[in-house]
C-alpha cells in the first residue's frame, strides 16, 4: 500500500473536537447541576468500581484537570484518525474498557478519573505502531510524538506526584502498545517511478550507466559499424515452350 491511503477527510477534526467537547459538556453539567460524578471512577478490586471503567475517562476532578487532557486529545486523535483511520475506533473503544481494567486490577484504592490513561494509550499506540510499519512517514511521526510526549514517561512510575493516577497512565501504555501489535496494517510501500527503484535493477543493463566506468568516469561507448549486406541474385530455372500456331485465316484464303 502506498502514501494515497493518506487521505483528509472531515472526520479528522470533527472527531477529535466532538470527543473533546462530550468531555467539557460532561464537566458542565457536573458543576452546573452539582453531580457527584467521582463515585462513577475506576475504584480499584470492587464490583461496583468496575462501572468506572466504561465512565471514567469522562470525568474530571477539576477545571484544570480537563484543560491538560484536552489539547492533547485533540492532536493525538487528529493524527491516530489521519495515519491509523481504520484502527481508530477500535483503539478508542478498548483503549478505555483495557486501560480501565487494568486500572482496577492494579491501581490503588481510590476513585481514579480523568482521559489521561487514554492519552497514554494514543501515544503508545502511534509510537509502538509507527515503529512497527518501518514505513518512513509513519516513524516520523513515532518520533514526533517522543519529542512532544516524551515527557509523560515519567508519569507511569510511583512516587513521581501522588496525586495523579499512575496506574492509569500505566495502564494506558500497556494497551496502546498490545494494540499496535493486534491490530496488523498494510505494507507500505513508496510508489516506483523510476527503473532504479525496483530491487532487481541492474545497473549493468542500464544505458546511461554503461557510459561510465568502474570509477565513475564519463566513457564513450564503442560504435558498432552495421554489416554491409550484398544484394541477393536469383536464378531462374523456368522453361518456356514457344509454339507457332499458323493463322487459320490464311489456310482458308482461296487461290486466285
Amino acid at each position: 500500500m502506498n502514501d494515497n491511503q493518506f487521505k483528509y477527510s472531515n472526520s479528522v477534526i470533527a472527531l477529535p473536537l466532538f470527543f473533546v467537547w462530550f468531555l467539557w459538556f460532561v464537566y458542565w453539567l457536573q458543576i452546573k447541576f452539582d453531580f457527584d460524578f467521582f463515585e462513577y471512577g475506576i475504584y480499584p478490586r470492587t464490583v461496583s468500581g468496575l462501572q468506572g471503567v466504561f465512565f471514567s475517562s469522562f470525568i474530571h476532578s477539576d477545571l484544570q484537570h480537563l484543560y491538560n487532557n484536552s489539547i492533547p486529545l485533540l492532536i493525538l486523535l487528529a493524527a491516530l484518525k489521519y495515519f491509523y483511520s481504520k484502527q481508530t475506533y477500535a483503539v478508542v473503544g478498548f483503549g478505555i474498557v483495557f486501560s480501565g481494567i487494568i486500572t482496577w486490577i492494579i491501581g490503588r484504592d481510590n476513585y481514579h478519573i480523568g482521559a489521561s490513561s487514554l492519552i497514554y494509550v494514543f501515544v503508545s499506540f502511534i509510537f509502538f505502531k509507527g515503529i512497527q510499519t518501518k514505513y518512513y512517514r509513519l516513524v516520523a511521526l513515532s518520533l514526533t510524538v517522543v519529542m512532544v510526549y516524551g515527557g509523560l514517561v515519567w508519569y507511569i512510575f510511583p512516587k513521581v506526584d501522588e496525586q495523579i493516577s499512575w496506574e492509569g497512565h500505566l495502564a494506558g501504555l500497556i494497551t496502546g502498545f498490545a494494540l499496535s501489535l493486534f491490530y496488523k496494517t498494510p505494507e507500505y510501500k513508496k510508489i516506483i517511478k523510476y527503473n532504479w527503484e525496483h530491487p532487481d535493477f541492474d545497473p549493468m543493463e542500464d544505458k546511461f550507466m554503461q557510459r561510465f566506468d568502474e570509477n565513475g568516469n564519463f566513457v564513450n561507448l564503442p560504435i558498432i559499424e552495421p554489416e554491409e549486406e550484398f544484394p541477393s541474385y536469383y536464378s531462374s530455372n523456368l522453361s518456356v515452350d514457344y509454339t507457332i500456331v499458323e493463322n487459320e485465316k490464311n489456310e482458308s484464303k482461296p487461290e486466285p
